[in-house]
C-alpha cells in the first residue's frame, strides 16, 4: 500500500501535567518603539519603558506612592461616590457602568485626594485615575478637587493636582460641565492667598480638564509627549478642514507655545517638585503632615 494512503493513529495531546503553561501579563508592548519588554522592568522605571523612554500610564495610587515622601499619603474624602442624578442611559445605565468601574479599580471616583509630606513640605495632593472612565470629570471629581483647594487654604499648605483624563463626563451633563467653574472660583481664592499650586499635565489632559484647573497652576508641568488640548486633533482637523502641524498638542509643542512651563520625566518628577516648591515657600523645617 502506497504510504499516502496509510491511516495514522491521530497525534495525541500531552497530558495536562506535562503541559507547560506560559503565565500571563509577563510582557508588555510599547506603544512608542514596539519593543517587548519584561513587564518587571518597565515597573522598575516607574512605568516607563527602558528601551524609548516612553511614559506608560500608571494608576492614582502608584504617582502617590512614587512622588510622596516613603510613599506615605493619607488619604481624605474617600467616601465621596457619584449619583445617577439625570438616570442616564446609553448602551448601558450610567450606574451600571460605575458600580463597574468601583470593582474594577478599587476606588469611588476617578480621583484620590491625600495629605502627605514631599521632600519635607506638608502638601495636599489631588490624582486623577484613568483607569476610571477615562479619568473623566463629574461632580465627584469637581468636589475632591475643590476641597483639595479648599483645604490647602485652611491650612496654608502647597497644592499639587495631576491630571488625566478625557475630559468631562457626559453622563453627568451640566452638572460636570459646572465644576469648571467652581474649581475655578477655589483655585482663584489659593492664588489671593499666596500660597503655591503645582499643576502635573500627563497623558491624556483634554476637554473641561485642561479649559479649568490643569492650565491654571502657577507652574504647569507636563510629562514627555502627554496629549493635552480641549477638543482632539481629528476633531479640529474635520472643523477647520486644515492639516495640524507635526506633534500638535503634544507637551513638547505646548512647552515651545508658552502653554506648559517644563516638561519632566516621571523620574525626575519627585526632585523637581521638591525644588520648586523650595523656591516657591522656602526650604522646609520638621512638619506636622496631617
Amino acid at each position: 500500500m502506497a504510504w499516502f494512503k496509510k491511516e495514522k493513529a491521530p497525534k495525541q495531546a500531552p497530558p495536562p501535567e506535562r503541559r507547560f503553561q506560559i503565565p500571563e501579563g509577563l510582557w508588555v508592548k510599547c506603544d512608542n518603539c514596539k519593543e517587548i519588554i519584561y513587564k518587571r522592568e518597565v515597573l522598575a522605571n516607574a512605568n516607563v519603558c527602558p528601551k524609548c523612554g516612553y511614559h506608560f500610564r500608571t494608576s492614582a495610587r502608584e504617582r502617590l506612592e512614587q512622588l510622596l515622601d516613603d510613599g506615605d499619603y493619607h488619604e481624605v474624602d474617600a467616601d465621596i461616590e457619584p449619583v445617577d442624578a439625570l438616570g442616564f442611559v446609553d448602551t448601558r445605565p450610567y450606574q451600571e457602568r460605575i458600580r463597574d468601574y468601583q470593582e474594577r479599580t478599587g476606588l469611588k471616583d476617578a480621583i484620590i485626594s491625600a495629605e502627605g509630606a514631599l521632600g519635607g513640605h506638608a502638601v495636599v495632593v489631588a490624582v486623577m485615575e484613568y483607569g476610571f472612565m477615562g479619568g473623566s470629570m463629574g461632580s465627584v471629581v469637581g468636589e475632591k478637587v475643590t476641597r483639595c483647594a479648599e483645604r490647602a487654604l485652611r491650612d496654608r499648605k502647597p497644592l499639587i493636582v495631576i491630571s488625566c483624563s478625557g475630559g468631562a463626563r457626559m453622563q453627568e451633563g451640566a452638572l460636570s460641565l459646572m465644576q469648571m467653574a467652581k474649581i475655578s472660583a477655589a483655585l482663584a481664592r489659593l492664588d489671593d492667598a499666596k500660597i503655591p499650586y503645582i499643576s502635573i499635565l500627563t497623558d491624556p489632559t483634554t476637554g473641561g480638564v485642561t479649559a479649568s484647573f490643569a492650565m491654571l497652576g502657577d507652574l504647569n508641568l507636563a510629562e514627555p509627549k502627554a496629549l493635552i488640548g480641549f477638543a482632539g486633533p481629528r476633531v479640529i482637523e474635520q472643523t477647520i478642514r486644515q492639516k495640524l502641524p507635526v506633534g500638535f498638542q503634544r507637551s513638547e509643542f505646548l512647552v515651545e507655545h508658552g502653554m506648559v512651563d517644563m516638561i519632566v520625566e516621571r523620574s525626575q518628577m519627585r526632585d523637581t517638585l521638591i525644588a520648586s516648591l523650595n523656591f516657591m515657600v522656602g526650604t522646609p523645617q520638621r512638619v506636622s503632615v496631617y
